[in-house]
């Protein structure tokens, strides 16, 4: 389901929950601090896919404060203290992309790449409906199949993780063609 554009309120550091190797909680903590100090910490994405199985591939867009410009192919972003990996999945995907729909879980990996390290939960949706994205984050998006989206991430910049959570998407779905 396609949901209405909240107005943009500005940054605000979010307070997210550090954690260790295991993925236990140590501490709260804002997110530049964690990423200033390389604390481990939670990110949610969410791998966007249509009736077809093509992937959504999104470019960030040039006024974001990390990678702008950069391709992508997860919507996602930091689990807040107190949520869920699933919880911060589906609010990311309505936030960026102004869907709501139940994202699932498919798999969790300590990932070293990108701003900081932290745990990152791929998740997957299958949308039926045209995502309503947010232009303050995203400034262009489109449908690509696995190979279309494999020639794209040759020819153009995308984020450091785009790969690892490729990776590890693709082998948890049974595939491996990254």
């Amino acid at each position: 389901m396609v949901v209405p554009r909240q107005p943009f309120v500005g940054l605000v550091d979010e307070m997210v929950e550090r954690v260790d190797e295991q993925d236990h909680v140590l501490a709260v903590v804002g997110r530049s601090e964690a990423v200033r100090h390389g604390w481990l910490h939670r990110i949610a994405v969410t791998m966007c896919r249509d009736r077809e199985g093509r992937i959504l591939v999104q470019r960030r867009s040039e006024h974001v404060a990390r990678f702008p410009g950069h391709y992508e192919v997860a919507s996602g972003g930091a689990v807040v203290a107190g949520e869920s990996y699933e919880e911060a999945a589906a609010r990311e995907l309505a936030e960026e992309l102004g869907v709501r729909a139940p994202v699932r879980f498919i798999v969790k990996f300590l990932n070293r790449s990108g701003l900081s390290p932290h745990w990152l939960a791929v998740h997957e949706v299958v949308l039926f409906d045209n995502p309503n994205p947010d232009p303050d984050e995203v400034m262009w998006h489109g449908w690509l199949s696995e190979s279309e989206l494999l020639r794209s991430m040759r020819e153009n910049p995308f984020t450091p993780d785009t790969h690892d959570t490729l990776s590890h998407y693709f082998a948890a779905v049974g595939r491996g063609i990254i």
